[in-house]
């Protein structure tokens, strides 16, 4: 096999490409990398918590026959919202009138395993792909937002202003895993050509694992590639423009677009 075949068979040969999902989170992506020829490297920046407090979010899903939607923004918000309606007894696939928004085709798939009768996927968790995935249908109705706890977002505003009566929980929430800091000194120590980011809170919790490890932030001479609209922003936040970015949130496209951004072939974003 000469080096043209080779780089169409496994194009990112010899690139390592630094992986910042949570442990549990990490496989998919990491094997995904694999099968091009890559070499994940894992250093997971995120931990999946509790929220500060399950109250808000146990009185939602008490009530949660009164909402006219239910928005779930990730796997890791799924996840969340299945484990406290088994606690609380909360059967969702009985609340026929409910409708559910999952934001990509992770969260849906993950939503109708835990039962959720699942009505629309909007591709993305931005302002134009959520509202314009649900359009007039959240006018003057109940709508149940659960994400995990954010330091800022758009979204509840922007559903607010589309005529939606909103309520915002907290169904988790994110910290930094034990060892973060070596883990990055480590992988920085060999070096890596790309960074995946798969949240606007694994941007934040990098750029605090590097200044916990005194590494410069943005990483100096790596690509940052984002899932999405909304992670991108955050990377420019930080002072990181992205080399790349998902054209679909998920991570088929998250791994189409590493191609491209280490082929040379990645739209301007």
């Amino acid at each position: 096999m000469n080096e043209k075949q080779l780089e169409d068979v496994l194009p990112l040969a010899g690139r390592r490409v630094l992986v910042t999902r949570a442990v549990h989170q990490a496989g998919k992506l990491s094997d995904g990398l694999k099968a091009l020829g890559a070499e994940p490297v894992e250093v997971p920046v995120m931990e999946i918590r509790p929220p500060d407090s399950y109250e808000p979010l146990d009185a939602a899903l008490r009530k949660l026959s009164s909402f006219d939607w239910l928005v779930l923004t990730s796997v890791n918000t799924v996840q969340a919202m299945a484990a406290r309606c088994s606690k609380l007894d909360v059967d969702v696939s009985g609340i026929k009138l409910l409708k559910v928004a999952a934001v990509g085709g992770a969260t849906a798939e993950a939503a109708r395993k835990a039962d959720f009768r699942v009505t629309v996927v909007p591709d993305s968790y931005t302002s134009e792909g959520v509202v314009g995935a649900l359009g007039d249908s959240i006018l003057a109705k109940r709508v149940l937002l659960a994400r995990a706890k954010v330091a800022r977002d758009v979204i509840p505003d922007t559903l607010a202003n589309a005529g939606a009566l909103m309520t915002v929980v907290d169904a988790y929430q994110t910290g930094l895993p034990d060892g973060a800091r070596e883990r990055l000194v480590e992988a920085l120590k060999v070096g890596v050509d790309a960074a995946t980011f798969t949240s606007s809170s694994s941007v934040r919790n990098l750029a605090e694992v590097a200044k916990e490890a005194c590494v410069e932030f943005p990483l100096a001479g790596v690509a940052g590639i984002s899932i999405g609209p909304v992670t991108s922003a955050t990377m420019r936040e930080f002072g990181w423009a992205p080399a790349g970015e998902a054209a679909v949130s998920d991570l088929p496209s998250l791994i189409e677009a590493v191609v491209k951004v280490m082929q040379g072939t990645a739209d301007r974003v």
